[in-house]
């Protein structure tokens, strides 16, 4: 029997994160990337080439877009693409934390299909999902948590998400957390571990298509900032933020966000 999409994604995660932890975050080699893009380090590196020889081997019919390879316009004409960041959250890489990420997806005409979050460094852990089998936490079902109000919730967020210029009806009323891997939160909330995460930055695809999948399996909503549903496989490979969470929660975001009146 044909290996599956999603079996494919989890066995070039595996090898692939083994790769990764041949490298120390500290100690690896970085630089900064053109245009304030931010850092890279050679396991960045390492990691991109050891998935794609996993995956485009199984698969070269299928689009590539990589946060570590030149963008190339020959994607957008394929029904399916491989869309992934080979180690997203790559400061708390290079800082020694275990919260990076690998952050894998499958684009079919414009939507993901099949999706991997695998932290190497935090006891292996392995978030998967394919579109309309639900989401798993080592090979475990997961479910997003149910909570009925914004209020008192635990949302992930960064500090610039916590201005008051972003929210015309006020802050709302929830907790900050942080982690540095935008597919991590994301996973997280899936997970039920928090309510909710948002961006308001705009956010490269490669960070947020697996998450994103995985949370919607989860029983979450997920859109931009404006609440609108991302396309992906488009161009450019950017959505106008992330807000995520139960339904409730996900809508309390989203309301205080919107000019009032």
């Amino acid at each position: 029997m044909p290996e599956s999409d999603l079996a494919l994604l989890i066995r070039a995660a595996r090898a692939a994160g083994e790769v990764a932890l041949r490298y120390h975050g500290p100690t690896a080699k970085r630089w900064d990337k053109p245009g304030g893009a931010g850092p890279v380090t050679e396991a960045d590196l390492a990691v991109n080439e050891a998935l794609k020889a996993v995956l485009l081997d199984a698969r070269p019919d299928y689009g590539w877009l990589s946060e570590e390879d030149a963008d190339t316009p020959e994607r957008l004409g394929r029904p399916r693409i491989f869309l992934l960041d080979p180690i997203d959250g790559t400061s708390g890489f290079i800082e020694g934390s275990s919260s990076w990420s690998l952050s894998l997806a499958i684009v079919t005409e414009g939507e993901i299909s099949a999706a991997v979050v695998h932290l190497p460094a935090d006891e292996g852990k392995l978030y998967a999902a394919a579109a309309g089998e639900g989401a798993t936490l080592d090979g475990q079902p997961i479910r997003a948590a149910a909570r009925e109000s914004v209020e008192g919730a635990q949302v992930l967020a960064t500090r610039y998400a916590m201005e008051p210029k972003h929210w015309p009806g006020g802050v709302p009323g929830f907790k900050r957390h942080h982690r540095p891997s935008l597919a991590y939160r994301l996973a997280l909330v899936a997970e039920g571990r928090f309510d909710g995460m948002l961006t308001l930055r705009d956010s490269w695809d490669w960070d947020i298509a697996a998450g994103l999948l995985i949370c919607r399996e989860a029983g979450a909503v997920v859109t931009d900032r404006e609440g609108n549903a991302p396309r992906f496989n488009t161009e450019p490979a950017k959505t106008r933020g992330v807000v995520a969470g139960g339904p409730a929660v996900h809508a309390g975001l989203i309301a205080a966000m919107r000019p009032r009146g």
